[in-house]
């Protein structure tokens, strides 16, 4: 496994509608264990392999919530989830929208308010070409959708209401 160089605007890849991948083979393996490993290393939560300079269908998701301490709940550390998503697409949206701040690995030293659904379904195939489907609301779901939005051609900033430097070392933490 090797780690990629991760492309930044205004690179062409980053706005071009990336082809379905259709060959489940040891090249695409490679390709998304080399994701994996950038997406951590940068570190990011979730990298699309436009990001890499691919334009193929598929993106990698790592992120956990943790539990809300106003709940009552111990504070504990939560194992981030894993997912490898090939050809995704959104079948289902709620009809309530939040606004959150983002930022992208593709677009560095910039963050941005977006609008997004505060849950979504998304359906795709597994690495092994295994249909799948994930449920996600929150931040997992704000997640899903800017690196779904990669592989359709779409940075955040085209779909931030307002984009700014960030001051604080938090602000920069948003990163996607």
């Amino acid at each position: 496994m090797a780690l990629r160089t991760i492309v930044t605007l205004p690179e062409p890849v980053l706005y071009r509608k990336a082809r379905p991948v259709t060959k489940f083979d040891k090249t695409l393996q490679t390709l998304i264990d080399d994701m994996i490993d950038t997406m951590r290393d940068a570190p990011g939560v979730g990298l699309a392999a436009p990001q890499v300079g691919i334009s193929e269908r598929l993106i990698v998701v790592e992120y956990a919530d943790q539990p809300d301490e106003a709940e009552g709940e111990e504070h504990k550390e939560v194992k981030p989830k894993l997912y490898v998503m090939i050809n995704p697409e959104i079948v289902k949206s709620s009809e309530e929208t939040v606004m959150g701040i983002e930022g992208c690995l593709s677009v560095p030293g910039l963050v941005g308010e977006v609008e997004r659904f505060e849950e979504i379904q998304v359906k795709g195939l597994n690495r092994r070409g295994q249909p799948m489907k994930v449920k996600a609301k929150g931040w997992l779901a704000r997640i899903f959708q800017h690196e779904i939005d990669h592989i359709d051609g779409v940075v955040f900033t085209q779909r931030a209401t307002k984009v700014w430097k960030p001051e604080t070392q938090e602000e920069e933490e948003d990163k996607v």
